[in-house]
Formats: C-alpha cells, sequence, structure tokens
C-alpha cells in the first residue's frame, strides 16, 4: 500500500497519535475499496478525515471531526485504527453532501465487499440526530448492492429520479429459455424489458467494441429493447432522459410466459 501516493497520505496521517480513527473516504480506500482515491471532483487532493478528540495542531492535510465513535466502530487494519466500513460509508456521505454523491459511496462501499446496503441502512436508522443524518437516509434508500461502478450508480439514478422509471435490476444473469448466458446487463427493466449499459474508456478497444456489440445482439435476438451510454453523455441529462424513454416506448412489455429471455437460472448454474 505505501507505493500507492494515496494510501501513503492515508498512511502517514493516520499514524498520528489522535486516539481516534480514519474516517469517510481514506477509512474505505484503506479497507479496499478501489473507488476512493481522495480526490474532489475537480481532482484536487481531498483532506484525510479523522474522528478524534484530541488536540491536534491545524494541518490542511486532515479533516478533523469532534463527533462520538464508539469502540465497536473503531478497528485496526493493517496497523491503522479506522473506522467500521459501516461507520465511514456513513461519514463519507455526509461529507459529500448531496444526494446522488452519497447514493455512489453506498453502492462503492458495497460493491468492493466491505458492507452491504442493509448493514449500513441498519447502521444510519439508529444513528442519533447528527448533521446530514436526513441524507445518508436518503441515500442508503436508493443503493444498491450490485452497481459495478460510480458511472452505474449515476446512469441507474438518472433513470429513477430524472426519468422517473421503475427501479431496475443491476447486473444480473439474464439466460435464454434454452439455458444459455446472455450477460449481465448494467441496468435491466424486467418489466419492459429493456437493458442499459454504460460503456467507458475500458469498452474503447477494438476487441471490447467486438464484445459489445456481440452482447446488444444477443439481448435483441431475444426480444430485449437496448440503450446504451458512454463517456460525456451523463452531461446531458435531458438527452439520456429521452434516450431511456424512447427505448422503454419501443419495449415489448411481455408477459413472463411470452418472453425469450428470462431470470431463472438453468440447472448447470447452480452447479457451476
Amino acid at each position: 500500500m505505501a507505493d500507492d501516493p494515496v494510501e501513503q497520505r492515508i498512511a502517514e496521517q493516520g499514524s498520528r497519535r489522535f486516539r481516534g480513527a480514519v474516517t469517510a473516504w481514506a477509512a474505505l480506500r484503506w479497507q479496499g475499496a478501489a473507488y476512493f482515491d481522495g480526490t474532489a471532483s475537480d481532482g484536487t487532493r481531498l483532506p484525510v478525515p479523522l474522528v478524534s478528540h484530541a488536540k491536534l495542531r491545524p494541518d490542511e492535510r486532515i479533516a478533523v471531526s469532534r463527533e462520538q465513535l464508539a469502540l465497536a466502530d473503531r478497528i485496526n487494519v493493517a496497523g491503522l485504527w479506522c473506522a467500521s466500513p459501516e461507520r465511514a460509508v456513513y461519514d463519507e456521505v455526509r461529507r459529500r453532501g448531496s444526494l446522488r454523491a452519497g447514493v455512489e459511496a453506498v453502492d462503492m462501499a458495497a460493491a468492493a465487499g466491505l458492507t452491504t446496503v442493509d448493514a449500513v441502512r441498519h447502521y444510519v436508522h439508529t444513528a442519533g440526530p447528527w448533521t446530514g443524518v436526513d441524507l445518508a437516509r436518503r441515500a442508503v434508500a436508493l443503493a444498491l448492492d450490485s452497481s459495478g461502478s460510480p458511472r452505474e450508480t449515476r446512469m441507474r439514478l438518472v433513470w429513477e429520479l430524472d426519468a422517473g422509471l421503475p427501479r431496475p435490476l443491476c447486473n444480473v444473469p439474464v439466460f435464454s429459455r434454452g439455458g444459455t448466458l446472455l450477460g449481465y446487463p448494467d441496468l435491466l427493466d424486467p418489466v419492459a424489458g429493456v437493458v442499459g449499459e454504460y460503456d467507458g474508456a475500458a469498452h474503447l478497444s477494438a476487441v471490447n467494441r467486438r464484445h459489445d456489440v456481440a452482447r446488444e445482439e444477443r439481448f435483441r435476438d431475444h426480444g430485449l429493447e437496448y440503450f446504451t451510454l458512454v463517456a460525456g453523455d451523463l452531461g446531458d441529462l435531458a438527452a439520456v432522459v429521452r434516450r431511456m424513454l424512447r427505448a422503454r416506448s419501443r419495449a415489448r412489455f411481455l408477459p413472463e410466459n411470452d418472453r425469450r429471455w428470462t431470470l431463472e437460472a438453468p440447472a448447470w448454474w447452480s452447479v457451476a
């Protein structure tokens, strides 16, 4: 970890004698959550957040919270005292201060396997009346365990909050009626039969693009409507909403028995 500048910053500040814990994005990163890189949206470095009642000298490299930290919320990870994943997520949602960014924080902590949405929900709903608790409760209500990246979360939130469409499934295996795996769509509306995919920079190579085209063909061949977002699309919410609504307007809304696809896993899948 010491070779990475982000982890090095966390290690340096977390090694202070402050009788508390590293929290928020820094605790999540130290515990293995990749998408918490310690930078703001403009690329500037964030101070390392600490929870402590010690008298620390003013230092722009740290942000100190004086809130209470229960013993159960403090764990030692690779030599550093950190807030538990649930407490760290709670602090990170409140630090970010906006609903969608807060949902991303919960989603990405769950994606890293550090916690679950249910565990964070329990923590948030049993927390005291601290600043930001209402925001955290709204964020966890929109969070999912199955999001694979921040952009997938952003796409899903546009679907729900801006397009006003029902909550979709994310990254679930979809099969043909014959038992062939069709893929794991980033977003699936199982009622309408719509698949949504976010193709980031990793999808630009020729090999990955061929895979993307083949995946789209498989879904369409089995009666699923399809839309794709690429880098930059989320900067124009109105256009994205129109694309989503048009895709859903073209969808077949078939009853389950008439579909050529299914969410029911074949026997070989459960054995594998």
